[in-house]
């Protein structure tokens, strides 16, 4: 029988790899709760599961259509799951109002995130995409 903190970790692993990778919006709606905070979200810009959707398919996936997520590190304790990862990708659409420059990046990430039910309930993350966006303009 599986631990509660190797069933978040396995959630946060198919979030990683069915939504940010492949856009997968039936997984989405099986992991993320309606009631979802994103606490990553710009000030003034909704925080609920609109802007995870937002970024990661209207932003993210739009320029970077081929990332791959290889996950570093995951820490479990309590509810939250931490995880430090890099997602790898090619600069091919537009991003970010950046057109393709056809650059290879990574981009280096730490979150974590609250889970109850199954379920993500709260998201925090840190980056480098400042660094990226320099690096293909």
């Amino acid at each position: 029988m599986q631990t509660i903190q190797a069933l978040n970790k396995a959630i946060v692993t198919r979030f990683n790899k069915e939504f940010i990778e492949q856009g997968d919006m039936n997984s989405f709606r099986a992991l993320v709760s309606e009631d979802v905070i994103n606490h990553s979200a710009p000030p003034g810009m909704p925080n609920g599961p609109e802007s995870m959707i937002s970024f990661i398919i209207q932003t993210l996936r739009k320029g970077f259509p081929d990332i791959q997520v290889e996950i570093l590190d995951q820490i479990s304790e309590g509810d939250k799951v931490s995880t430090r990862k890099v997602m790898r990708a090619t600069h091919t659409g537009d991003f970010m109002g950046i057109p393709a420059s056809n650059r290879r990046v990574a981009i280096h990430v730490i979150d974590i995130i609250r889970l109850k039910d199954g379920k993500y309930v709260e998201h925090w993350g840190m980056s480098n995409l400042a660094e990226i966006v320099k690096e293909i303009s």
